[in-house]
């Protein structure tokens, strides 16, 4: 899964959304103590450097030394490069003693992950039984009516061959997606619970996003620019169309969330 992101971590970096105070609310709501989080997949440090405004301290770990380059330096986030699964002995000796965390989370990558794994390790390092586990992901981009015309079939049409079977979870909100957790207190499922990030940006901006993608990166490989002449064009022409040079983007979120219980 690192693979498809370390060439364009820079993009990453830049192009991908932070994520609103709100959902760090929600989450550190159903956290009994705010000591320590492990943040999974932490990529170039969205999550991580909110979640350091909320826990003592946060574990950020993933597999990618480049995506690692680009995350911001906080006194109270360690960040930590992983190998793709670890033992219950490294687990212990890299990350945290068992039932040590107050919440692992996972920004946008749970559905890269072998998920029977990685539950196992989360459930023997989570706090019994309040321990929560937080995995979201966001889905595309809105705009507005003209831009998103265009973007539709880019994405439905000329992106879809190109992207790893596990993106259907996420086109999917995570609705689908295996979580052998029990509710919060106060909920009674899991979710998907919606939450939404905006954020203003400029048509340069926005490409660096559309760039971000695996997909695209893949697609680069295979010899296909994703983004023609032509396309970006095409989305030249619906982005100047209201003579706003930024436009507010929004991204919807879908967060699942459990607790550990008492196993």
């Amino acid at each position: 899964m690192a693979d498809l992101f370390i060439k364009q971590a820079e993009q990453y970096a830049e192009g991908r959304p932070s994520y609103p105070p709100e959902l760090f609310e929600f989450i550190a709501s159903k956290t009994p103590s705010h000591d320590l989080a492990w943040d999974v997949g932490a990529g170039s440090g969205q999550a991580a450097r909110s979640l350091s405004g909320i826990y003592k301290n946060v574990i950020a770990t993933d597999t990618s030394p480049k995506q690692l380059e680009f995350a911001p330096r906080l006194p109270n986030i360690r960040y930590q490069l992983t190998p793709p699964t670890m033992s219950i002995a490294e687990l212990e000796s890299s990350i945290a003693p068992q039932s040590s965390i107050d919440v692992v989370t996972i920004a946008q990558a749970i559905h890269w992950f072998d998920l029977p794994n990685f539950y196992q390790q989360a459930k023997w390092v989570l706090k019994k039984p309040h321990g929560v586990i937080a995995a979201w992901c966001y889905t595309v981009p809105e705009v507005n009516e003209s831009v998103d015309a265009v973007f539709q079939p880019y994405y439905n049409i000329a992106v879809e061959p190109y992207w790893d079977r596990a993106r259907k979870l996420v086109d999917n909100k995570y609705e689908t997606i295996d979580f052998p957790f029990e509710p919060v207190d106060g909920a009674d499922h899991t979710g998907p619970f919606p939450f939404v990030t905006e954020r203003l940006m400029d048509l340069d901006s926005y490409f660096t996003y559309l760039r971000s993608w695996s997909a695209y990166q893949t697609a680069k490989e295979k010899g296909v620019e994703l983004l023609s002449n032509d396309v970006i064009e095409e989305f030249k022409r619906a982005w100047t169309e209201d003579g706003q040079h930024k436009k507010v983007v929004k991204h919807p979120i879908y967060l699942r969330i459990g607790r550990v219980g008492k196993e």
